[in-house]
């Protein structure tokens, strides 16, 4: 394999994962909206939106195998009228879509811990073979689309599910906690005693990387993370070191943050940062793989502005 399609090349993953892919010597053709620049070293083919109608064929031409990263993320209190059908649109047929096109090509899917669900207990992570319970449109869309991918029976499919990702231009919670490090605001989370699997961008592109190469991961499903798994109080110490602007956390008992949560209408949010989420990823290092970056390396990417 020499020539690999992106798409989502200019959103938050893509960049990185286009970088790594030339370091390791292919041709990365970037799929993009006309008036966005590629990412460097990359040659780029002009796509509309990604939706059941969009045509591929330009973008496909000489290529060998696709990384399918282009998606409508997940987001807290979603804007539009039914998002529901935004998701399924661009990240359910969107995806069959391109799949279909692609035929018989090598094809890795960037899906998300969401198929899985939200929760864990701190002893028994996710796998890739345990039932599946998305929560929300975002993850049932990802779950829509594994399920049609795996019905295209000439695809070369790897499926990919990381947990949260962290990088330079991380949006949601963890710009919301990057700024309030940065404010030297109190942050109420010191009592959380929880366990949080996540992926640093340049480990996830590695992992692309390394799927690609190896013919192994075809027709398998990999749960993705650091090398560690850490509690809320401390990625957020992790963060605070490597901005350089020390957490102030203060112990509140998770009990009144969870009543704090339902009285304010950010149950959901109070849920997610004082509940557990591992992921296990034995099956994709028994292959070879492992994260070739650390998280408290990986969190010295983050933007400090």
């Amino acid at each position: 394999m020499k020539t690999v399609l992106v798409t989502g090349a200019t959103g938050f993953a893509g960049p990185t994962v286009c970088a790594v892919l030339a370091a390791r010597g292919f041709r990365v053709v970037a799929a993009v909206r006309a008036g966005r620049t590629a990412p460097p070293g990359t040659e780029p083919r002009i796509i509309g939106d990604i939706g059941p109608d969009t045509d591929w064929t330009e973008a496909l031409a000489e290529v060998d195998g696709v990384v399918h990263l282009a998606a409508r993320a997940h987001v807290l209190s979603d804007p539009a009228p039914d998002p529901a059908l935004l998701y399924d649109r661009i990240n359910r047929d969107g995806t069959l879509r391109l799949a279909a096109q692609a035929g018989n090509r090598r094809f890795i899917f960037i899906s998300s811990v969401k198929v899985n669900g939200e929760f864990t207990a701190d002893d028994k992570p996710f796998t890739a073979l345990d039932p599946f319970d998305p929560q929300d449109p975002y993850g049932r869309s990802k779950l829509a689309a594994e399920q049609g991918l795996r019905r295209l029976s000439e695809l070369k499919l790897t499926v990919l599910r990381p947990p949260l990702i962290h990088g330079p231009g991380a949006k949601g919670n963890l710009e919301r906690v990057r700024m309030l490090l940065k404010r030297r605001i109190p942050i109420p989370l010191g009592a959380v005693k929880n366990l949080r699997s996540l992926i640093g961008l340049a480990n996830l592109a590695d992992a692309v990387g390394f799927c690609l190469t190896h013919d192994s991961t075809i027709g398998h499903t990999f749960l993705l993370r650091d090398d560690e798994n850490v509690s809320v109080p401390e990625l957020f110490r992790k963060m605070g070191r490597a901005l350089g602007t020390p957490a102030l956390l203060i112990p509140v008992p998770v009990g009144l943050l969870r009543l704090a949560g339902t009285l304010t209408g950010r149950r959901a949010t109070i849920r997610r940062l004082t509940g557990s989420l591992t992921v296990d990823d034995g099956p994709l290092r028994a292959l070879g793989w492992k994260p070739p970056v650390s998280l408290d390396e990986g969190l010295k990417a983050l933007s400090p502005k």
